[in-house]
């Protein structure tokens, strides 16, 4: 496997504002709505855990960005809902609710039970001290035993990014010992991946969110001082990269039609918001844990896929309104600009911010890069 095409672009691609008008207009006081038609929100979805959470997640990097009193309203109501969500019988989070306020589904999947402890711990490490952060104290505390026992490898990556968050806070005792038995799991997961370098994977099918598994080893070795896992995880992210970088050198991120079966070629289509922004994010702590230049590349990368750089060569965000839309087809562009994927571009967005920040990257070779891919 090569190791050295990652995602290089010559140039950065601007920064923009915080714009939350479209994420408000697809909230209601309960929550934020799951779809939309074109920029319309679609009630008839109603709402889910999963994107709650992910905009608490919002929430909080918004926070740093705008201050808290900006987005306090939306925190509060977002904590709230997972505290609906959340059955104290079974321990685990509901997830689909509809229109009205009624719940569909009890319990939800592992996926929302790991997700809602995610956006929970960022609460606990970020947001200053009032309600909703000591709220999500409680609720985090009640969540963790059942949530630190989901099977499936996915949540057990969420689940470590949650407890590394609260353990970053000062939290101790069942977090701390949560995030070492459900790191060992997942290391476990990949015992012997690196014997077969043509398909270093835990499953026969890559499919969505896969970044977050190296990401979460990565993280977990870092906080657990267990550089085999660190070596682990950035074996694995490196081979994601490079399949899914195009000949041309932007990324082009497995696509939900096809997954990507082992021995077949990766899918291209739909490519989605959400699979980019978790590249993203696991190329960022690859850049924190090894200061390799490649995962900043690749960072960037993703970053620029939203903005024109992309298979389309057409913009996935809107960044007038802070919307995303819901993939790139065949056809092109979606057209819709759904909760999940306008979460996406906001994470993306506001992680990209801090990056430069931290590493001194200039925006001032930005000012041309949009004119590139037009």
């Amino acid at each position: 496997m090569s190791r050295r095409r990652c995602c290089k672009v010559p140039e950065l691609f601007p920064l923009f504002p915080v714009d939350r008008r479209h994420l408000e207009a697809l909230t209601t006081e309960i929550g934020i709505m799951q779809h939309a038609q074109g920029a319309r929100p679609d009630p008839s979805h109603g709402y889910c855990t999963d994107d709650v959470a992910r905009a608490l997640m919002v929430d909080v990097l918004h926070g740093d960005e705008l201050g808290w009193r900006a987005v306090a309203t939306s925190m509060t109501r977002n904590v709230a809902f997972l505290a609906e969500a959340f059955e104290e019988s079974t321990g685990r989070f509901r997830n689909l609710r509809r229109w009205d306020g009624a719940w569909l589904d009890a319990p939800g999947s592992e996926d929302a039970d790991a997700r809602a402890l995610q956006a929970l711990g960022e609460v606990i490490a970020s947001a200053t001290a009032g309600t909703a952060r000591d709220d999500a104290t409680a609720l985090f505390e009640q969540a963790l035993p059942t949530a630190g026992k989901v099977g499936s490898l996915r949540p057990r990556a969420t689940v470590i990014l949650a407890c590394d968050a609260a353990v970053r806070a000062g939290m101790s005792g069942a977090a701390a010992d949560v995030y070492e038995r459900v790191a060992n799991d997942l290391w476990r997961s990949f015992a012997g991946c690196e014997s077969e370098p043509a398909w270093p994977w835990p499953e026969a099918l890559v499919t969505y969110e896969n970044e977050l598994l190296p990401q979460a080893l990565m993280v977990a070795g870092r906080r657990l001082h267990r550089p085999e896992m660190v070596r682990a995880g950035s074996h694995v992210l490196d081979w994601l990269i490079e399949a899914q970088t195009s000949a041309d050198g932007y990324l082009r991120c497995v696509g939900n039609a096809g997954w990507w079966p082992r021995g077949e070629r990766p899918a291209r289509f739909d490519q989605q918001p959400i699979s980019t922004t978790t590249l993203l994010l696991a190329a960022e702590s690859a850049f924190e844990e090894t200061a390799d230049p490649r995962y900043r590349e690749a960072a960037e990368s993703a970053y620029n896929w939203f903005l024109g750089h992309n298979d389309a060569r057409a913009t996935v965000a809107d960044p007038d309104s802070g919307a995303g839309a819901d993939g790139i087809g065949p056809a092109g562009v979606s057209r819709n600009q759904g909760a999940e994927s306008t979460l996406m571009w906001l994470i993306a967005l506001e992680h990209i911010r801090a990056l430069r920040a931290r590493d001194g990257w200039s925006s001032a070779r930005a000012s041309d890069a949009l004119a590139t891919v037009a």
